[in-house]
């Protein structure tokens, strides 16, 4: 097997927290050198960056992974889409370009449950306004009330351009309207820390084009060395002490550490394939065990989604006139190729949603079984309803495992979706009061028709309306979970590093302790550049 140069750090995966992680470590005063390496392409392709082709891009298969789950029990035995990028940049340049922080709450309980002041929110709210820089303007004057954001909460010099579309959907107001007439809460920034209530979602992407974490390396210093399509198999030891790792029948090794930022599914592969996880899955498959760590692969959690749809009045929108003529579609896309500009930046180009929380829930026998710890947080609750109905909060657990000792084959992936009874409680009182607010005036107005809701209103026909339709979003995390020494359910302590295993960290969504209620990919920047942090002093690099 062929041997690389030795680099100071080598970083595995080139998703967000990647690609955070590479440069904030290589900008450091010392300069090491750092290789990250990326099993996908790099995605230079000008027509993934579409920004209202946001919704499909997960349909290129050259971009996407294209996993599945296991077939669900709670599911009907579906099997689920599970897709992931496979591409620089990860799940960011296939998901739909949400750009939201979570709330304040969520990592102050990740500082406790670790036990380290590092990740709390006046902690990790400076990471986020260094990554990004954020565009307020709105352009029509008559919708500027529906943001406010506080300059302070806001960052001006990152390297991600994000804010929210120039050009809006006629029904995009026409919803904020509809939810606040209904007595729902409109919230003027739902990046503040505090995401309760109904707002306008900011999104990764500025003047037509859509911005993933690729963008962080555009002005990546030289020491940083980026190769793609270059899946790593596992991690070279030395014992119990990571010297390199092992690529396209390659080695590379690092003479401080390897840091894999692979994802919740890819993290958890990488060890297992270097003989660190669960001793019984690596022997079924005669994978020599050097740390046995039950914890490894277990742990998946997962956000989850299911429509309601009605057919709405003709005026309400005009998008289906756009998608239906592929002529109109053709014209507006030589349009955005050339300036960026046109029916591509403005369809599917700018949402709303809300994060809420129930009071029937509350009071139900499923919540009140919860353990104390669990109920007390939550009631700080946050969920956020649209017309696409998400759970967030899950308390149902889900685990990946190895299906041989190939490296290339995929894991298999178990989310399993509603397996927990507060879930499936969660998911009937969601739909309960989101159909109510579909029943207000303000919405029925303009709605025509229900096209996909459920029978009844009966628990049974709601729960079997999720167990039919939902989806995964692929926010998958908590895997590789972190945790303080001793902790039977933790792989990584607070500060990255893998238990029993030397110069080996793990940083990524894999390692989040906590659900983190908002889509993941301002954390995942946010863990590489906290990792990068803990890196650069451990190291002296300042």
């Amino acid at each position: 097997m062929g041997s690389e140069a030795t680099w100071d750090f080598i970083i595995v995966g080139g998703g967000p927290t990647g690609c955070a992680l590479a440069v904030n470590i290589d900008r450091s005063t010392t300069r090491p050198r750092a290789l990250l390496l990326e099993a996908g392409v790099r995605g230079d392709d000008k027509s993934l960056h579409v920004d209202g082709q946001r919704w499909n891009t997960f349909l290129n298969k050259e971009v996407n992974w294209g996993y599945k789950t296991v077939p669900q029990e709670n599911c009907n035995g579906r099997q689920l889409d599970y897709s992931q990028g496979k591409v620089l940049g990860g799940t960011t340049a296939i998901s739909f370009s949400v750009f939201t922080v979570g709330s304040r709450d969520e990592y102050d309980e990740w500082a406790t449950v670790v036990g380290d002041e590092l990740y709390k929110w006046d902690r990790m709210q400076p990471r986020f306004r260094r990554l990004e820089t954020f565009d307020s303007t709105i352009s029509e004057p008559k919708n500027a009330k529906y943001a406010g954001p506080k300059s302070s909460d806001h960052g001006s010099q990152g390297a991600l351009r994000v804010g929210f579309a120039s050009e809006w959907e006629q029904d995009v107001p026409l919803m904020l309207d509809v939810f606040e007439q209904a007595g729902l809460v409109r919230n003027p920034d739902q990046n503040s820390g505090n995401p309760i209530g109904m707002a306008l979602v900011v999104n990764s992407a500025h003047k037509g084009r859509r911005i993933t974490a690729a963008d962080l390396l555009g002005a990546a210093p030289e020491n940083l060395k980026v190769i793609t399509e270059s899946p790593v198999h596992r991690v070279v030891l030395d014992g119990k002490k990571a010297i390199g790792v092992e690529c396209n029948g390659k080695q590379y090794h690092a003479s401080k550490e390897v840091i894999v930022a692979a994802g919740a599914l890819g993290s958890p592969k990488i060890l297992m394939h270097s003989g660190i996880g669960p001793a019984d899955q690596l022997e079924k498959f005669r994978i020599s065990v050097v740390e046995h760590l039950p914890s490894v692969a277990q742990g998946l959690k997962d956000h989850f989604n299911v429509p309601l749809c009605f057919q709405r009045k003709p005026e309400t929108n005009d998008r289906n006139a756009f998608f239906g003529d592929n002529a109109t579609m053709d014209r507006a896309m030589a349009q955005w190729m050339k300036d960026g500009t046109g029916p591509w930046s403005r369809y599917s180009c700018q949402f709303a949603a809300g994060f809420f929380k129930s009071d029937n829930l509350l009071a139900s026998a499923e919540f009140q079984a919860l353990p104390p710890s669990v109920q007390d947080f939550l009631k700080r609750g946050r969920r956020y309803i649209c017309l696409g109905l998400f759970l967030l909060n899950e308390q149902s657990s889900g685990e990946v495992r190895l299906q041989s000792s190939n490296p290339d084959d995929p894991l298999l992936f178990d989310p399993k979706f509603l397996s927990h009874p507060f879930d499936r409680r969660a998911c009937i009182e969601i739909l309960r009061d989101a159909l109510q607010v579909t029943k207000h005036e303000s919405f029925q107005k303009d709605t025509v028709a229900p096209m996909g809701v459920p029978s009844s209103e009966s628990d049974d026909d709601l729960l079997n309306f999720w167990k039919n339709n939902l989806s995964s979003v692929w926010h998958m995390m908590g895997t590789v979970t972190m945790g303080r020494p001793g902790d039977a359910k933790a792989a990584v302590d607070s500060r990255f590093r893998v238990f029993g295993i030397e110069n080996l960290r793990v940083a990524d969504l894999s390692v989040v302790p906590v659900p983190l209620n908002t889509h993941p990919q301002v954390p995942a920047c946010m863990i590489g550049m906290t990792c990068a942090e803990v890196s650069i002093k451990e190291y002296d690099l300042m």
